[in-house]
């Protein structure tokens, strides 16, 4: 069962990192542009493997707790926000992952 948890951890990473190469591409100033940028590419790359590992996970633990639990992704994206685009962690985003945390635990518990 642990091995479907990490999955699911791993899934939440991929599709964090999927948003930041998303990110990136949007500073193309022209359709034409991002067409040729690659970032799009990537990103849509890893969300596409993102959403097969959802799928994947979904086949083995119950959907009432793998919805919740990509919230997860919202504290890969902190951090990957902070290291690679220099946006501050305030108190509020601190307050957030706390309670994304706390929440995870709860969900999870039986």
């Amino acid at each position: 069962m642990i091995k479907y948890y990490l999955i699911l951890i791993l899934m939440t990473v991929i599709g964090s990192v999927a948003s930041f190469f998303l990110k990136r591409a949007s500073k193309s100033e022209t359709i034409l542009s991002l067409i040729k940028n690659f970032n799009i590419y990537v990103g849509g790359g890893l969300y596409v493997t993102s959403a097969l590992l959802n799928i994947y996970i979904l086949k083995y633990l119950e959907y009432s707790i793998v919805l919740p639990l990509t919230a997860i992704t919202y504290i890969w994206t902190l951090f990957i926000s902070y290291k690679f685009l220099d946006e501050k962690i305030t108190k509020k985003k601190v307050l957030g992952i706390i309670s994304i945390i706390i929440g995870a635990i709860i969900i999870t518990l039986e």
